[in-house]
C-alpha cells in the first residue's frame, strides 16, 4: 500500500466494529473516498478527534484496492461552533449529504470542497439567514456538478425575456413557452438576478448578500421543486431539519 495525503473534509463517520470508523471524506485530489480509521473510538486515540464530521485538513491515508487507511491528520478546522446550535449543525450535517450524493471518487473535488468549507463558514457567521445559505449552497453545487437551472433565457425559445419558473422544463419560460408547461412559478426580476448572481459569481463572493422575504420564498419555491424533480434521493439530515 501507498501512503498519500490528501485535502479534505470529513463527510460521515460510522461506527465499525468495537473500536473502529468508518468515514467518507471529500478531497479536492481524488474525489470522495471511504477511509477507515482504526481504535479512533478509543478515548486515548490520535484519530479520536480528526475522524467527525466538518473536520478539515490534511488527512494521511494509506491507500488500498477499494478503500484507505487513514493513519494521521494535520486539522485546520473542527466547526466547532456549529455543534453548539442544533439547527445549524443539521443544516451542515444536510451540506455534507448533499455533498456526498453529488460527487464520486477520482474527480476533482477542488471547488465542491471549497464550496462545502465557506458554507459552514457561513453558517457559523450568524450574519446571513440559514434558509438563504441552504439555496445558495444547493444551487451553487448544482452548477459546479453542471445541473443547475438555465436561468439566463428561456429553456425553449432562448428569449431573455422570460420571468416564470418550470422544474419540468429545467429553468426558465417566457409568457409564450409557460403555455405549454404544468408546473409555472411566476418569479419576480429580483429573484431571477439572484440565480444568475449565484450560479455565475466566485465562491468566495457567494455569501455577501441578502435578499428580501419575497424573493428567499420564490427562491424556496423554484430551488426546493428543483431539486424534487432532479435528485432521487431523500436526505435524512435534511427530514430532521424540516421539523426543528
Amino acid at each position: 500500500m501507498s501512503q498519500v495525503t490528501v485535502t479534505g473534509m470529513v463527510l460521515t463517520a460510522m461506527p465499525i466494529g468495537e473500536y473502529d470508523k468508518r468515514l467518507v471524506i471529500l478531497t479536492k485530489e481524488r474525489g470522495k473516498i471511504t477511509a477507515f480509521a482504526k481504535g479512533a473510538r478509543r478515548q486515548n486515540s490520535a484519530l479520536l478527534a480528526c475522524s467527525q464530521p466538518f473536520t478539515f485538513g490534511e488527512f494521511t491515508v494509506y491507500e488500498g484496492k477499494s478503500s484507505y487507511n487513514m493513519v494521521a491528520a494535520n486539522v485546520h478546522n473542527y466547526f466547532v461552533e456549529l455543534r453548539e446550535d442544533l439547527e445549524r449543525i443539521y443544516y451542515g450535517f444536510y451540506f455534507c449529504e448533499f455533498c456526498e450524493y453529488f460527487t464520486k471518487e477520482n474527480m476533482d473535488g477542488t471547488d465542491v470542497l471549497k464550496l462545502l468549507y465557506q458554507s459552514l463558514r457561513a453558517l457559523t457567521r450568524k450574519t446571513i439567514p440559514l434558509e438563504l445559505i441552504r439555496y445558495v449552497f444547493e444551487l451553487k453545487l448544482m452548477t459546479i456538478n453542471g445541473e443547475a437551472p438555465q436561468v439566463f433565457e428561456c429553456v425553449k425559445c432562448k428569449t431573455e425575456d422570460a420571468y416564470y419558473f418550470s422544474s419540468i422544463s429545467g429553468g426558465l419560460v417566457c409568457d409564450t413557452c409557460r403555455r405549454t408547461c404544468s408546473d409555472i412559478i411566476r418569479v419576480s426580476g429580483s429573484t431571477i438576478y439572484t440565480m444568475q448572481y449565484i450560479v455565475t459569481s466566485s465562491i468566495e463572493k457567494l455569501y455577501t448578500f441578502t435578499v428580501a422575504d419575497e424573493v428567499l420564498k420564490e427562491l424556496r419555491n423554484c430551488i426546493k421543486r428543483y431539486i424534487k424533480c432532479y435528485v432521487d434521493k431523500e436526505f435524512k439530515s435534511l427530514e430532521v431539519l424540516e421539523k426543528l
